[in-house]
């Protein structure tokens, strides 16, 4: 069931692309009470708390779907770690902070808290809100927002439907980590563990994780509904494995999107209908670049000149290995034409295949990988 669009707040499908997210999606809610949560564990009170200062309430809440306000205070999201007293309060320029979630209080499983955007980003946003609509810098976010042609469709739909914003959950197969709420300016999802911390990993695991990521490039270049993502930058960071081996995007801040089918229609439409919402982050002036203007191979590209030769590099007996070099000095050379590019990693992926091993440290493919040759 889509979730439904309530007088106060627009609700995101679970999703992902936080900072697109960020600028389409931006909506203020003040429906939380003002106190905070009257108790907390003794170890974090003496620090610090999940109050609504913190969390962006009061200022502007960017709703992401499903709330998860109630869990920070009732103390079923702790980052105990991080808040501890003897460390200090965490740097408010962090991104992201590691945390434990729980159901029952009982059971407790990694997370992690993200920003949408930096808190230098909030205030020049908030700033550009106000000059807007020519208010001080103390105006009501949410009563300019609410003056919008976007947020007025919001408020009359019953449900969200893709014209209304952009929704690609991992319920539906993208290779986004499991999305479980949002909060103030942050949002929670599952818990990864970023793609260096793999980069002294045995072959085997090397191999696997390097076949996933071309795998994910490969599905978001060409897939069912005819989008075709690409990454403007790439760094380790941006991916993530989960404790069962499956790699994921766990960042995607600097993923475009191109409807192929809509095209520049899209992008004339979007053009008609900007608002402040829209240019939050780089201001209306910025130019979107074109799709003529991004190839096919640009996101290859990176990968296999920033990440792969991180992991594949000096790990195997020749002559795979030679083959292995080959085939990134191919792929990661940006003067070739998009099909030898695209030839490259496809010879790549077959070199990496049987460099697999089918063991229950790959629990996302075992045991299906004893009997289906796909695995």
């Amino acid at each position: 069931m889509e979730p439904q669009l309530g007088p106060e707040a627009a609700a995101l499908r679970p999703g992902w692309l936080a900072l697109l997210l960020w600028v389409s999606a931006l909506s203020c809610s003040f429906s939380l009470p003002a106190s905070s949560p009257s108790s907390l564990v003794s170890q974090v009170r003496t620090s610090y708390n999940f109050g609504r200062t913190f969390l962006g309430l009061d200022k502007c809440n960017a709703c992401i779907g499903t709330s998860i306000c109630k869990k920070f205070f009732k103390e079923e999201i702790r980052s105990d770690n991080w808040l501890a007293s003897h460390l200090g309060l965490s740097p408010d320029f962090l991104l992201s902070y590691p945390a434990n979630y729980s159901d029952d209080s009982k059971i407790w499983r990694p997370v992690e808290i993200f920003r949408l955007v930096s808190n230098y980003q909030n205030e020049i946003s908030d700033r550009r809100i106000c000059a807007s609509a020519s208010a001080p810098r103390t105006c009501s976010i949410e009563r300019v927002l609410r003056k919008t042609e976007r947020f007025q469709k919001w408020l009359q739909a019953k449900r969200l439907t893709p014209d209304l914003v952009q929704i690609f959950p991992g319920a539906e197969g993208w290779p986004l980590p499991q999305y479980l709420g949002s909060c103030g300016r942050f949002l929670v999802s599952t818990s990864t563990r970023p793609l260096q911390e793999f980069y002294g990993a045995p072959p085997d695991q090397a191999a696997d994780l390097a076949y996933q990521l071309l795998g994910v490039l490969e599905s978001l270049r060409s897939n069912d509904l005819n989008y075709f993502f690409y990454f403007t930058h790439i760094d380790a960071g941006m991916f993530g494995v989960f404790n069962n081996g499956h790699l994921f995007i766990r960042d995607a801040g600097a993923v475009g999107v191109i409807d192929k089918q809509e095209g520049s229609q899209e992008a004339t439409r979007a053009g008609e209908n900007k608002d402040i919402f829209s240019c939050l982050v780089s201001g209306c002036q910025a130019q979107l670049p074109s799709c003529e203007s991004v190839s096919e191979k640009q996101s290859l590209v990176l990968v296999c000149q920033k990440l792969l030769p991180r992991l594949l590099q000096g790990r195997f007996p020749s002559p795979v290995q030679d083959d292995i070099d080959s085939a990134l000095a191919q792929c990661g050379d940006s003067t070739r034409p998009d099909p030898e590019v695209l030839g490259a990693a496809s010879w790549l992926k077959h070199i990496l295949r049987p460099l697999r091993t089918c063991d229950s440290r790959f629990a996302y493919r075992y045991p299906d990988c004893k009997y289906n040759d796909k695995f």
